[in-house]
């Protein structure tokens, strides 16, 4: 059995002179990417293994979260930047089978796509620092495929907060 939860970086500045691949959280974005591990690590969850993006704000993400859940497995994936859901897909399938969970951190609108295309389920997006945990009845990621997985559950910040 393989885990796979697909992470979209939390929520960046938009409006600062920098390259994409250079911009930092916003405000929100250092908020919820810890509220979110902590939310991970009520449910006890911790990856062998986390993947991100190099861009920054993906980066921080997965090293906010990986704090929170004292991971310390965490490695960048330069395909994860700017890689279509047939690249996500290629590095899926190259993953050590010695890991069981993994978190991957990337971008929309691939994570949307690769999550819809591993689950068979309708996603629409997943929104910023959003998890989308889906589970594999496999021994080996590359026996990874369209529709093979199911999903366990989509969790993101703003489906818990209160707005008056």
């Amino acid at each position: 059995m393989k885990t796979i939860y697909f992470i979209r970086h939390a929520k960046s500045e938009q409006n600062i002179a920098c390259d994409d691949i250079d911009r930092p959280l916003n405000g929100r974005g250092e908020g919820d990417a810890p509220f979110m591990g902590e939310r991970l690590k009520r449910y006890k969850v911790k990856p062998d293994i986390i993947i991100s993006s190099p861009a920054k704000r993906a980066f921080s993400t997965a090293k906010i979260i990986a704090e929170r859940l004292e991971v310390a497995n965490l490695k960048t994936e330069p395909k994860l930047y700017t890689g279509t859901s047939a690249v996500y897909l290629d590095i899926i399938t190259q993953i050590s089978d010695e890991h069981k969970s993994v978190f991957i951190v990337g971008h929309n609108p691939t994570i949307t796509e690769i999550c819809e295309n591993l689950s068979g389920k309708f996603v629409g997006n997943i929104p910023t620092c959003g998890i989308f945990c889906i589970e594999f009845d496999v021994e080996c990621f590359s026996d990874i495929s369209s529709s093979s997985g199911k999903k366990l559950f989509f969790d993101f910040p703003k489906k818990h907060k209160i707005f008056v």
